[in-house]
């Protein structure tokens, strides 16, 4: 008899977690021509501001693995999306540009945690054979809530105002948690789990090739896990990946409106059109990827080609400037952001095959989470100055293009050893790879 998937609901709550966090986070791009008029800002200004979540989010990362870790998946994931909530909300109530920072700097904070405690729950909930699957699965969220939040925001600022659509934005999140706060327990206590799924949760973690953590065991902290050299790997991939999502993710609204000349309501509803198709594809490549491994393969890093091969293609963004049609530019810009959204999927879930303990699960996501965002950071600053300086998105999409090409080959390098209670290899050593 086949095993129920109630699990499944998890990993939806996951999806719709990610889901709202990138919503919210976005929205400030589909807004940014009219909060560009009200407060005279210009494309560089515009892209601090657009930025500005990203640096406590970037600072917070470490205490957020720590703190996942220690609190657990449940209570981390729901203190995270109220705070963040609370600064949407914020961010159309108060008056000033010096308030609008602090609000987006408190959004960066509570959003901080949704990636590491997010992995958490994939070391603990998802049988090994599924662990592509339901890390797309969560991490489609992050084209969901562009795609969603694209259209829904723009047709609230236009029909509102700005201020409106993020007040109604952020009240999405207080009816996720209280879902989450009913529903969500560690599976081996959850008592709408069956007694035959639970058992093959527990049993097909894929956490028992090495001792688990105990009081006497080893402990593995952030500086421990910088030894690995697979470590530094998977986080100079999340750099090369995230750089380019982010400049999606801030600047394609913009990129559509002033080198395309569409209307912000256009703009939104085309900027949506990748998203989905990253969305529904990266989901359809994870089911794939994860038939094509067996355990051997897993343990031993080999979804590493996969993600290589993700990137290299996502390379398609260096075409973008030398065609003027706007199909063939949406084209090459859906497949750009599916494959990057897929790397980044298989990359996290490659850190899960390759980590030895759930026990350091958070903070092995959070410094993977800290070598994308620090590279996130950059993309809406250098994007911004950019197009400031020579008029164009050429140079900036060619920025992105070379990242992603470099990203490859550290994906093939790098990405060979286990992490954890294994002998750790010095992270510069050239016998590793």
């Amino acid at each position: 008899m086949k095993t129920p998937r109630r699990r499944r609901w998890v990993y939806a709550l996951l999806f719709l977690l990610v889901m709202i966090n990138y919503m919210d986070r976005s929205a400030l791009s589909v807004a940014a021509k009219p909060i560009s008029a009200e407060f005279g800002l210009s494309p560089g200004q515009m892209g601090l501001l657009l930025s500005t979540f990203l640096w406590s989010y970037l600072v917070c990362l470490v205490p957020a693995g720590i703190v996942s870790d220690r609190l657990g998946s449940r209570m981390t994931n729901a203190l995270s999306i109220v705070v963040w909530s609370v600064a949407t909300v914020l961010v159309g109530v108060i008056r000033g540009f010096g308030a609008l920072v602090g609000a987006r700097l408190l959004m960066g904070v509570g959003e901080s945690t949704t990636y590491p405690a997010a992995g958490k729950v994939v070391q603990e909930w998802a049988p090994a054979s599924e662990r592509g699957l339901v890390t797309a699965t969560y991490n489609s969220g992050a084209y969901a809530g562009p795609a969603l939040g694209s259209i829904v925001a723009a047709a609230l600022v236009t029909a509102y105002g700005w201020r409106t659509m993020f007040v109604i934005l952020g009240l999405v999140g207080f009816v996720w948690v209280a879902a989450w706060l009913i529903w969500f327990r560690d599976p081996a206590k959850v008592k709408w789990l069956g007694t035959a799924e639970r058992e093959k949760i527990l049993a097909e973690r894929g956490l028992a090739q090495e001792p688990a953590a105990t009081e006497d065991g080893p402990k593995v902290g952030f500086l421990e896990l910088l030894r690995y050299r697979s470590m530094w790997g998977v986080a100079l991939i999340q750099s090369a990946a995230v750089y380019t999502q982010y400049l999606f993710l801030t600047w394609l609204p913009g990129y559509l409106e002033q080198a395309q000349g569409l209307s912000v309501l256009k703009s939104g509803t085309f900027t949506a059109i990748p998203y989905v198709v990253a969305m529904v594809l990266g989901i359809a490549l994870g089911v794939v990827f994860d038939r094509m491994l067996d355990a051997e393969s897993r343990d031993s890093g080999k979804r590493r080609r996969m993600v290589a091969g993700c990137l290299l293609l996502s390379s398609v963004v260096l075409l973008t400037p030398v065609t003027h049609s706007l199909p063939v530019i949406m084209t090459l810009i859906s497949i750009s952001m599916t494959c990057v959204a897929t790397a980044v999927s298989m990359n996290l879930a490659m850190l899960g095959d390759l980590l030895r303990s759930p026990a350091f699960a958070g903070r092995a996501n959070s410094i993977a989470m800290i070598g994308g965002n620090v590279f996130g950071l950059l993309a809406p600053i250098v994007t911004g100055y950019v197009v400031q300086v020579t008029h164009s998105y050429t140079t900036a999409f060619l920025v992105a293009g070379i990242f992603l090409l470099l990203g490859t080959t550290v994906a093939l390098t790098m990405t060979r050893k286990p992490i954890g209670y294994a002998e750790p290899t010095p992270a510069l050593s050239p016998a590793a790879s």
